[in-house]
C-alpha cells in the first residue's frame, strides 16, 4: 500500500475539572481547581475519489508519466467546489502497473504530487492520495473492491465512513464503498458507462449515477443539504 499522507486528524479538546481542598492559616477552606485538557479524536466524513477516469482521462495503456496525465473537463472546477465543503478529499486508486513492472513507485508518487500541486494552484484541494500497487493475483487487502484503502484512511484520520462518499468509474469502486459502509457514486466518465451496465447485470443498484465529477459533487452538496436541513454555502 502506498501513497502521500499529509492529512492530519481533526481533534477537539475536553476539559476535566479536579478539585483539591486545603485549610488556610485562618481556618478557611480554600478550593484549588485544576483543569486537565484532553485531546480527543473526532470522526468526520470525507469524500474519496478514484483517480483515473474520475479526475483524469483513463488510458487503456495506463498513465505512466505526467505527460500522459490529462485532467477531465470540469474536474478542476469540481475540486474547487469540493474544497469549499471543508471535508477531507482523499484519492484512492489501484495502481497495479507498479507491481506489473510498467512503472516505478517513484514515478507514481511524482504523478500524484504534480496532480495535487496543479489542483492546489487552481484553488482546489486534495488532502491525501492512497494507492494499491498490487496485481489482482497477489490477493492483497488494499486493492479495490476490497476496502483496505478506505479503512486505512478512516483509522489514521478518524473518518466517519458511514457519512462519507466514494466517487468512482468502476464496479471495484462501488463494491469497495459498499464494503466500507460509504455511499458510492458511479460517474459516466472513464469506464463508467460499461461498468454501469455490468453492475446492473449483476443486480447491484445501491449507488448513485452521476454524469461526471462535477455532477457527483453537486449531488453530494444536495444530499448534505437535505441531511442537515440547512444551507450549504459553497
Amino acid at each position: 500500500m502506498g501513497g502521500w499522507f499529509p492529512l492530519a486528524p481533526t481533534c477537539w479538546t475536553s476539559a476535566r475539572r479536579r478539585s483539591t481542598r486545603r485549610r488556610s492559616g485562618n481556618g478557611q477552606v480554600e478550593v484549588e481547581v485544576e483543569v486537565e485538557v484532553e485531546a480527543k479524536r473526532m470522526s468526520r466524513p470525507a469524500v474519496f475519489l478514484d483517480r483515473d477516469g474520475v479526475i483524469n482521462c483513463n488510458r487503456r495503456d495506463h498513465v505512466k508519466s505526467w505527460a500522459e496525465f490529462a485532467f477531465l473537463p470540469g474536474a478542476m472546477d469540481a475540486l474547487q467546489k469540493l474544497a469549499r465543503l471543508g471535508w477531507p478529499v482523499v484519492v484512492v486508486s489501484n495502481q497495479a502497473i507498479i507491481n506489473r513492472g510498467l512503472v516505478s513507485r517513484q514515478t507514481v508518487d511524482e504523478i500524484n504530487a504534480r496532480m495535487v500541486a496543479a489542483v492546489q494552484d487552481a484553488g482546489g484541494r486534495i488532502d491525501s492520495v492512497l494507492y494499491c500497487p498490487h496485481r489482482p493475483d497477489e490477493n492483497c487487502n488494499c486493492r479495490k473492491p476490497r476496502p483496505g484503502l478506505l479503512l486505512q484512511a478512516a483509522e489514521q484520520w478518524a473518518l466517519d465512513l458511514s457519512h462519507s462518499y466514494l466517487v468512482g468509474d468502476a464496479e471495484n469502486d462501488v463494491l469497495a464503498a459498499l464494503s466500507a459502509g460509504c455511499r458510492p457514486i458511479l460517474v459516466q466518465t472513464g469506464r463508467g458507462v460499461e461498468q454501469l451496465a455490468l453492475l446492473r447485470q449483476r443486480g447491484v443498484d445501491s449507488f448513485h449515477v452521476a454524469d461526471n465529477l462535477a455532477d457527483a459533487v453537486d449531488w453530494i452538496m444536495v444530499s448534505e443539504l437535505s441531511i442537515r436541513g440547512g444551507i450549504l454555502r459553497v
